[in-house]
């Protein structure tokens, strides 16, 4: 067991008027355990309260011979997991449960009673997560210098003929030979106008001059996630396309300079936002500016013109403006960013100067 990040999440509980809590969602078990289980159908819970008697409940499929810091309790596909689990619950006391618990099994624990009230305190664990203690920032320097080499190697792979596809594919094999585990994200190709299209899935659009080249990549190393957007182009770029990226540029840049403890996210998308209305292009910039990133790729919080939050010290999120002309371009240009005690540290190192692919 994790104990600080422990403590830190049932200080959140107390101050929220709740002693227990089952957590469900993999990515929070694995942030508080140091184990990784995908159950899939399955009924997979920590139980942890404020008196320290931490559980976890177990389908004995998995094997998991690992001490972790919690009571293991097990039950088979016959059992009945809930009715398990209903047994170390104080039915007297509201059971904070989190935003992934499964409405089958939450159903079934209300049917039998087994708290006072329910509450989702997802928030105590999210926002515990949110700041990174020196373990996790580490791991995500290390997953981000991966992810700018793979995307070096990747880039001299282009070939003009090519598909969207066919490059796309060379990153898992890339992503191995550096010690990465998978993709954090299925990777985002986009040629010429399919650059354009939002969340675009590689097709067998065909690399032509004068084309940019929009390459949306991360991998998982160690558990942590990491996330670049490069846009390149094929052997040419036109005057237009080469103001749409330089727009796109000054406005990554500008909105990580102001990144620092107690700055607002809504502020930070602004600054962002601010440069690409006033280049004439506000209404092709479709999206929020960044997503907080860790173990899982999206995590709570993000950086958008409604989040009125502040930044704080060990927060990690993606800077990632765009320019999308339908039917013509998309250029998109994103670095993940760690909040320090007194500013910001850049976790990805790749060149983000406009560059011509030959």
């Amino acid at each position: 067991m994790k104990v600080n990040r422990l403590n830190r999440v049932v200080s959140k509980l107390t101050e929220n008027g709740v002693s227990q809590m089952l957590i469900s969602d993999p990515a929070s078990i694995f942030y508080l355990t140091g184990k990784m289980i995908d159950p899939g159908e399955r009924f997979f819970a920590l139980l942890i309260n404020a008196d320290g008697e931490n559980i976890i409940f177990i389908n004995s499929l998995f094997t998991v011979p690992e001490e972790l810091g919690a009571e293991k309790v097990w039950f088979s596909d016959e059992d009945d997991p809930c009715g398990i689990a209903a047994r170390y619950i104080d039915r007297d006391k509201t059971l904070g449960v989190d935003k992934n618990l499964p409405a089958r099994f939450l159903l079934r624990l209300m049917e039998l009673g087994c708290a006072l009230d329910y509450k989702n305190t997802s928030v105590c664990v999210d926002t515990v997560r949110a700041c990174k203690d020196s373990e996790e920032i580490a791991l995500m320097r290390e997953a981000s210098r991966v992810n700018d080499e793979a995307m070096r190697e990747l880039k001299t792979r282009i070939r003009e003929g090519m598909t969207e596809r066919e490059l796309a594919s060379q990153l898992k094999d890339i992503y191995a030979s550096m010690g990465a585990y998978g993709y954090s994200f299925d990777p985002l190709v986009g040629f010429g106008k399919c650059a354009a299209i939002g969340h675009y899935e590689a097709g067998n659009n065909t690399l032509c001059e004068g084309d940019c080249i929009l390459i949306d990549m991360g991998c998982v190393k160690d558990g942590y996630c990491s996330d670049m957007t490069r846009t390149f182009f094929y052997k040419k770029v036109s005057d237009e396309h080469r103001k749409i990226y330089e727009t796109v540029l000054k406005a990554q840049k500008a909105a990580e300079s102001i990144i620092k403890p107690g700055v607002r996210f809504c502020d930070i998308d602004k600054t962002a936002r601010d440069i690409i209305e006033q280049a004439g292009f506000g209404d092709k910039f479709t999206h929020r500016l960044g997503h907080s990133i860790g173990i899982e790729c999206h995590e709570y919080g993000d950086v958008s013109s409604v989040n009125e939050n502040t930044v704080e010290e060990g927060m990690i999120f993606s800077i990632e403006p765009g320019i999308y002309i339908d039917g013509d371009v998309g250029v998109r240009i994103e670095d993940l960013v760690l909040v320090t005690q007194n500013g910001v540290e850049i976790l990805n190192h790749y060149s983000k100067e406009l560059e011509i692919v030959y």
